[in-house]
């Protein structure tokens, strides 16, 4: 662990996932959602204790005085399914715009539109244009270029409406791998947050999924403090690790946007009370915007946010919280902008030392993940058991599973 002011952490470079990772059944993994969002369970663990509770008790599970951090993507119609004139499907998955455009942007381009997107049985599919019909609405796609098993396609329509538009009547909510299902029209609504508000993702903040409009009047009620913040999820979030070596995988890079509202919030609450995130990605979030900081306090002028992936993990001047959180707002002064916006690759992984999070509310995750080691990063080899006590006592596992409340160690 790192001690004050030295860089004496354990590297997760030298980490091999196998020493994190666990057997999780397939009947663990709930394929629909619950008829009401907040009757999930809820496992608390504090100081090594854990607790059963259900997600509606959440309000007493938090002292009056903590900040919750919430993401407040929203998921788009990421799927589109073309069909080739053999009858070859190919199934695109919409990801990310050309050139590291703001994806916000991107979708509300007119007429033509450029993105990278994985695709199914793409081996079947020779480049020729192929075009979807609907209503009377046209959409076609055309391939420019392969990277890294990624496609760059073209999409082309013949009115004024936005990108995202064609991705509503085109396309479908992109359920992840593990739901062995098609999208249903209720997903619409339950693979979103209540608070969504910002199109962008193609996976849900599924740690979210659980707050309904009581939950948040009770925490409101309570005293409990809320921001918004955004990080749009990538498909990468599926992913397992498939290197033996965390030294070998490559963290894939998501879009982030922290309004000034948020930072000047969390400078008021850093020393007052807890701040919760809502979630790994509102983790990532506000971890990558401490980082930011730091590197304005070391004389790193950027144009945008940006947190590579190993960033924690060198050697530079520790920065303050406090500092780090002035830095950005002087930033934010000088480049006369309301929000701070950028991209983060960050990797948190045991070893690393959180500055903005005290506690988080999660789902349970898949075996090798990214997200699992966040977990563990943040409570320690406690996470195991934690992961035990929830196979043995029927909580139900990934995106539509049910919640838990972790604290950090200490």
């Amino acid at each position: 662990m790192m001690e004050d002011g030295h860089k004496q952490m354990m590297d997760p470079r030298r980490l091999s996932i196998e020493e994190l990772t666990y057997e999780l059944p397939d009947a663990r993994i709930a394929q629909h959602p619950l008829a009401e969002r907040d009757s999930s369970k809820l496992l608390v663990h504090r100081n090594g204790h854990i607790t059963d509770r259900i997600f509606k008790d959440l309000p007493d599970e938090l002292p009056g005085n903590a900040l919750l951090v919430l993401n407040d993507t929203r998921v788009v119609h990421a799927r589109i399914t073309f069909k080739r004139a053999t009858g070859a499907v190919i199934e695109c998955m919409v990801l990310t715009p050309e050139s590291g455009r703001v994806i916000e942007h991107a979708l509300n381009d007119q007429r033509t539109s450029r993105w990278w997107c994985m695709l199914g049985n793409a081996k079947r599919w020779k480049g020729e244009e192929l075009t979807l019909e609907k209503d009377g609405h046209r959409l076609s796609i055309t391939r420019i270029d392969q990277l890294h098993g990624e496609h760059l396609l073209e999409f082309r329509w013949e009115n004024d409406e936005a990108f995202l538009q064609q991705l509503d009547r085109y396309g479908t909510v992109p359920l992840p791998p593990y739901m062995r299902r098609a999208a249903e029209d209720d997903d619409d609504r339950r693979y979103n947050t209540v608070f969504s508000e910002r199109p962008g993702s193609v996976a849900a903040p599924t740690a979210s999924l659980h707050f309904t409009p009581e939950v948040l009047a009770a925490l409101n009620a309570k005293g409990v403090g809320a921001t918004r913040v955004t990080l749009h999820v990538g498909a990468g979030t599926f992913l397992p690790v498939k290197s033996q070596m965390m030294a070998d995988h490559d963290m894939h890079s998501e879009q982030v946007r922290i309004p000034r509202t948020a930072v000047e919030q969390l400078l008021r609450q850093w020393k007052k009370g807890p701040i919760v995130l809502v979630g790994t990605t509102a983790m990532r979030t506000m971890e990558s915007l401490y980082w930011f900081g730091a590197d304005l306090v070391n004389g790193m002028e950027a144009e945008q946010l940006m947190v590579e992936q190993w960033r924690p993990y060198s050697a530079q001047p520790e920065v303050g919280v406090g500092a780090a959180l002035n830095a950005v707002l002087a930033w934010l002064d000088r480049h006369e902008e309301d929000a701070v916006i950028g991209s983060t690759k960050l990797l948190i992984a045991p070893g690393y030392q959180f500055r903005l999070a005290d506690g988080l509310i999660t789902n349970f995750h898949q075996p090798r993940s990214t997200l699992l080691l966040l977990v563990a990063a943040l409570i320690g080899p406690q996470w195991r058991e934690v992961y035990v006590h929830a196979l043995e006592n029927n909580y139900r596992f990934l995106s539509y599973g049910d919640g838990s409340l972790l604290w950090r160690k200490g």
